[in-house]
């Protein structure tokens, strides 16, 4: 396959041409690049660096809290619905938890240096220390600051606002605050180095500052199904991040071990309550078996009726359990009814009914929660009155539950009760005193072994007490996971401020591209004329320029006309005419594209080869030639400098008075050392139209055409007025002046249209005031050949 280059041209796509309309602008590119990584470069300077901080922990499930904690199974003290890892992260991620943290650590009170661009905290070592007079709810409620100068080791300046007056103070002294006073004490450790600088103080409610913290740190199991916990906080300040990661755990933990101890010892206290009743029955039952012997002079009483003894000893068992039971219940039911507010209750110490044991331990959850609430809320709080309701409507359940098993105890006790009386009634065999003692015997056995039971759950309740865990384990401590800042990333930023220089001013020429739809050079013109020739194009010229090319002149305008007289002198030699084929018009669409500009100078350029070249304004309505033909480097030969018939007779006069002859009219100028024959537009008649039209127009280019090597006429746009289309008809060639960057593409049809339709002929295009980086081939490798060109940098 042959890889012509130009198959891409064919295809409508120029690479080249569309790679060299963003390098051209690589000025821009460079500038782009070089504002946006010095602005990267600021921002690394004077941003505050962030590091990252990590920790892991463990959260242990409540059974598995110690080996020593399974002789708790029986009281169920500790049982309930397990605790799921989620619910427990968001119990670390608390608010109250962030609460107890800044508190902990003063993290509410900031001692601030001051810099000229960024102010940067100072956690370790503050050179001052605050000693505030206010109560700790007030401080900690408060929200202002104040600056200090540190002047020497004796006195510090102090005020309000940064721009405040200031006023001077010793250490130690009584300052007042809108909080009250605060007392600022020296530490002459670090003091000195802050010396002649400032420090500002900030405090912050604490509640704001645990929001904060809530906000940026992270809490996250590393699997759905793994006890792990990561917790990760962003800090300026490595040590402060850690200090908060590592405070969160430890608070989190002292809270659970707080609960625990909440409950056992509520239950250390219940049951030394029953140890303290069950006490006095047992000596009450003491003192009867010592009576009921020494009254009656007993010692040793046989047993006659054992098969009967030991089924009433059964019988009376159950019954002594029924009744223990009820007592449970009923001193239970009392603390409950008894209970005004909301209180942890006794875990279930003896009740054979599961229900009121998980009601117990869910009203003591709730209980809990909401005391810790209470810290650092109210009553009020939406959520501690949600917990009200539920708290209410468990206590009313427990309290039917009570009911329900008092009632069926209290008939299970009357049924053994009478049963009781049976089995007594068959042993009429026995002793009176027999079945007496036998009696007050199986009542203190009953007693004691009650009694015995509760000695020993009390002591299993001192060492739950002694032996509680922390809700969780800590596997790493909190750690700097790297020396250097995660934020801001030096090379990510100096990479993004790269790309974002290229990105800008691309998107600039782009998007101007894109809207663009104007003409800017000969390459975008020929596009869309095609087979009309387009002569040259003439570069933009600055305020320093001559508008005026002179003779040997070797500027990039003159070499520009050089070609378009080269172009134009080939188009007047390949036309067969009878005529000398040498009358060119100059034309354009709009004022201002430089139409006289073009004409002028194009005159010149011809009279440089000592050529006769007669120059005509034919622009009636709008004359501008004389600006051109008039100051110091032009004068005018065979008249004199001051006549006034030599200024006011031109064109208009001559077309409108048949007196006036075509040497009346003709001014031979001498521009720098080139001889230009001029006739001027004259005075702007009222009826332009009609004079163009008349006969001595068209005889005036016929005889000058003979009379002159070329004869260039200045006539009006196409597009305002109908001027220049009166006279076409004896144009041999006409030039359409288009100017690079002010005429639309679409402009260039209306000529093309009239062309095809045979009202313009010799028609071709010229693109003025095109830019030094849009210039075509001639400009891109260098107008004015072998000229010296001073650099820019030699001045």
């Amino acid at each position: 396959m042959d890889n012509d280059p130009q198959d891409f041209s064919n295809s409508g796509i120029d690479l080249k041409e569309m790679v060299r309309s963003y390098t051209k602008h690589w000025k821009w590119f460079v500038l782009s690049v070089l504002i946006c990584m010095a602005l990267a470069y600021l921002k690394i300077r004077y941003s505050t660096p962030e590091y990252a901080i990590q920790a892991k922990i463990k959260i242990l499930e409540d059974g598995n809290a110690a080996p020593e904690m399974a002789v708790f199974k029986e009281l169920d003290m500790f049982s309930g619905a397990k605790n799921e890892v989620l619910d427990e992260i968001e119990v670390l991620n608390s608010r109250s938890n962030f609460i107890e943290v800044v508190k902990n650590l003063k993290l509410n009170v900031k001692i601030l240096e001051v810099g000229n661009v960024v102010t940067r905290e100072i956690y370790h070592d503050p050179p001052i220390k605050l000693n505030f007079m206010a109560p700790d709810s007030v401080v900690h409620q408060a929200d202002f600051g104040f600056y200090l100068d540190v002047a020497s080791e004796s006195t510090f300046g102090f005020a309000l606002d940064e721009d405040s007056p200031i006023k001077v103070y010793s250490y130690g002294k009584n300052i007042p605050t809108p909080i009250g006073d605060v007392i600022i004490t020296p530490n002459l450790k670090t003091l000195g180095n802050y010396k002649g600088g400032k420090l500002k103080v900030s405090v912050t409610p604490i509640s704001e500052v645990a929001q904060g913290y809530k906000k940026k740190i992270t809490i996250s199991n590393i699997d759905e199904f793994s006890n792990i916990v990561n917790i990760g906080l962003e800090d300026a300040i490595p040590d402060k991040a850690m200090d908060i990661v590592n405070n969160l755990v430890l608070t989190y933990n002292q809270n659970a071990i707080a609960d625990k101890k909440e409950i056992a010892d509520r239950t250390f206290e219940f049951i030394n309550e029953r140890i303290t009743d069950i006490a006095g029955s047992l000596a009450n039952v003491d003192e009867n078996a010592e009576n009921f012997k020494t009254d009656r002079g007993l010692t040793d009483i046989a047993s006659e009726a054992n098969i009967n003894l030991n089924v009433g000893a059964a019988n009376q068992q159950e019954l002594q359990n029924a009744r223990t039971q009820l007592n449970i219940a009923a001193s239970m039911q009392d603390i409950v009814s008894n209970q005004e507010g909301f209180e942890v209750l006794p875990s279930n110490v003896g009740l054979s009914d599961p229900s009121i044991s998980n009601t117990t331990a869910k009203y003591n959850e709730l209980v809990q929660e909401r005391n810790r609430l209470l810290k650092s809320s109210n009553e009020k709080n939406p959520i501690i009155v949600s917990l009200d309701q539920q708290l209410a409507g468990l206590k009313r359940s427990m309290q039917s539950s009570l009911n329900n098993v008092t009632n069926n105890l209290g008939l299970t006790v009357n049924s053994l009760s009478s049963q009781q009386s049976q089995i007594n009634s068959r042993i009429y065999s026995a002793p009176r005193n027999e079945r007496a003692l036998r009696d007050i015997t199986r009542q203190q056995q009953t007693t004691e072994s009650l009694y015995l039971y509760l000695l020993q759950k009390r002591e299993e309740s001192q060492v739950a007490l002694a032996s509680t865990s922390p809700k969780s384990k800590i596997i790493d401590r909190a750690y700097n996971t790297s020396d250097s800042p995660i934020s801001p990333r030096k090379a990510l930023m100096m990479l993004a401020g790269m790309i974002f220089g290229l990105l800008i001013p691309f998107s600039i020429i782009y998007v101007n591209d894109l809207m663009d739809n104007k003409i800017h050079n000969k390459a975008g013109l020929e596009k869309l004329v095609k087979d009309i020739p387009v002569l040259a194009e003439l570069p933009k010229l600055s305020r320093r320029d001559n508008k005026m090319i002179q003779k040997d002149d070797r500027s990039v305008l003159a070499e520009s006309l050089r070609i378009l007289r080269t172009n134009l002198d080939y188009l007047i030699k390949s036309k067969k005419t009878a005529g000398k084929n040498n009358l060119i018009y100059v034309t354009s669409s709009v004022p201002g594209e430089g139409k006289t500009f073009l004409s002028s100078n194009l005159a010149m350029i011809f009279a440089n080869t000592d050529k006769k070249v007669l120059l005509i304004g034919a622009d009636v309505r709008n004359p501008k030639l004389y600006n051109f033909f008039s100051g110091k480097h032009v004068d005018k030969l065979g008249k004199s400098k001051g006549s006034e018939r030599t200024r006011e007779v031109g064109l208009t006069e001559y077309l409108y008075d048949d007196s006036i002859g075509i040497k009346d009219i003709i001014n031979t100028m001498l521009v720098h050392t080139n001889t230009v024959d001029v006739i001027h537009s004259g005075k702007i008649p009222p009826n332009p139209a009609e004079l163009l039209m008349s006969a001595r127009m068209k005889g005036l280019l016929e005889e000058v055409s003979q009379m002159y090597d070329y004869v260039i006429v200045d006539t009006a746009p196409l597009m305002v007025v109908t001027d220049t289309l009166l006279i076409t008809e004896y144009a041999d060639h006409i030039i359409y002046v288009t100017r690079a960057g002010v005429t639309e593409s679409k402009v260039v049809q209306f000529p093309r249209k009239l062309k095809a339709e045979g009202k313009l002929k010799g028609l071709s295009f010229v693109v003025n005031d095109v830019k030094d980086s849009n210039l075509g081939y001639g400009g891109q490798y260098g107008y004015g050949y072998g000229k010296t060109l001073q650099k820019w940098w030699k001045f």
